[in-house]
């Protein structure tokens, strides 16, 4: 259940960093999980949607989905794309993410529960801007990599 909530939490990081860029970033609008593109660790939460928009000077991500238990989830992350910890309500497997810029396409993602990294990955925009791919790894299962796909809505 944790490595689930764990999962839950990386994306949710990812659609956060990608909320920080400016509002024409592609990393901003809505995406929606593609399933038969994901490669999904089986009995980990799915995050089905991730909404990644402006918020003032910073960057808003809100992610829905379901648990292992198929029971709905939501967390919500603000900040920006400048490697910070930024805290995140709503997950109980983490309480901070950090995002940074590599390009413009792309964002480096980290997931922290009490100051320790959990997880930690990337977030690449295609270049036609339709498709978003999160790549995450968890620290205590180093090697082992979930690729979760959307599309733009």
């Amino acid at each position: 259940m944790r490595t689930r909530t764990i999962v839950l939490t990386v994306v949710t990081c990812f659609i956060g960093l990608t909320l920080c860029f400016a509002a024409d970033s592609p990393h901003m609008g809505t995406w929606k999980l593609n399933e038969a593109k994901s490669k999904l660790s089986p009995g980990l939460p799915k995050n089905t949607t991730v909404v990644v928009e402006a918020a003032g000077d910073q960057v808003k991500a809100t992610v829905d989905g379901v648990d292992a238990d198929g029971k709905p989830t939501h967390n919500e992350w603000t900040g920006k794309f400048d490697g910070k910890d930024y805290p995140v309500t709503g997950d109980p497997s983490s309480d901070a993410r950090s995002y940074k810029k590599v390009d413009d396409r792309t964002l480096d993602l980290a997931v922290k529960k009490d100051g320790k990294t959990t997880m930690s990955g990337q977030i690449v925009v295609s270049a036609d801007g339709k498709t978003r791919t999160v790549t995450v790894s968890r620290a205590d299962a180093p090697g082992k990599k979930s690729k979760s796909v959307y599309d733009k809505q």
